[in-house]
């Protein structure tokens, strides 16, 4: 049986990349909150595709229970599924519970399941180490992202379980490009001299799933095209 891949916030944007490039040789679940999933469902039928809403507290477990019923195992689990908000939004706690705490319960439901040789990927933020303006709750999450991988790495090394991030740069995505004026500013601060794709970082996160990278825990990935070198 092929190996069984969870993407989380898969719908959209960097996380249905990611789906897309897995899907080539993995099983698939992923999760959405609010996005229509359609559109990979239409490229990849097979696809156990969950509704969750990771701020409740049983939505962890059960979506790693739900996966578990369909294909009796897990092997790669990749922390998309994200929350920004400004720092005066009226609850700016949601960014901590699903950048990070569901991560956290994700993992933890998932651990008693993962084999030697699995592998967890959590999307960081180039913003975990240099803060956007007006969202320094996001980019502090982003960082603590950061630490609980390394952390993680280190607890999980002996079980065989590997844990690492990648931590994306500006990218656009055709579902919610930025504007030309915001896209150019990306652009000069890059040493690349453009904007990033979502296919950036599936390339990266496949790499970090793969046997290649067999001997890589505990790193974050920055793959920006050189931004703010």
């Amino acid at each position: 049986m092929k190996q069984v891949a969870l993407i989380t916030g898969a719908a959209r944007g960097i996380g249905r990349a990611i789906a897309t490039d897995l899907g080539q040789d993995h099983a698939l679940a992923i999760t959405y909150r609010n996005s229509d999933p359609s559109g990979l469902l239409n490229d990849h039928p097979d696809t156990l595709a969950i509704k969750t809403d990771f701020t409740q507290p049983d939505a962890a477990q059960q979506v790693i229970d739900a996966i578990l019923a369909k294909y009796g195992r897990i092997d790669t689990l990749v922390l998309n599924a994200g929350a920004i908000s400004a720092d005066d939004a009226p609850d700016p706690s949601e960014v901590f519970q699903v950048n990070l705490l569901a991560n956290d319960a994700l993992l933890k439901a998932a651990l008693p399941h993962l084999k030697p040789g699995a592998s967890v990927i959590a999307i960081s933020s180039v913003n975990a180490t240099l803060p956007a303006m007006s969202a320094v709750l996001y980019s502090a999450s982003k960082a603590a992202v950061n630490t609980w991988v390394r952390g993680m790495a280190r607890n999980l090394g002996a079980q065989g379980i590997r844990v690492n991030a990648v931590a994306p740069g500006a990218i656009n995505t055709p579902d919610a490009p930025r504007d030309a004026d915001l896209t150019q500013l990306f652009v000069d601060n890059t040493a690349l001299g453009r904007i990033g794709r979502p296919e950036d970082i599936a390339k990266a996160v496949r790499f970090l799933a793969s046997d290649a990278a067999g001997f890589i825990t505990g790193e974050v990935l920055t793959v920006s095209g050189g931004y703010r070198l």
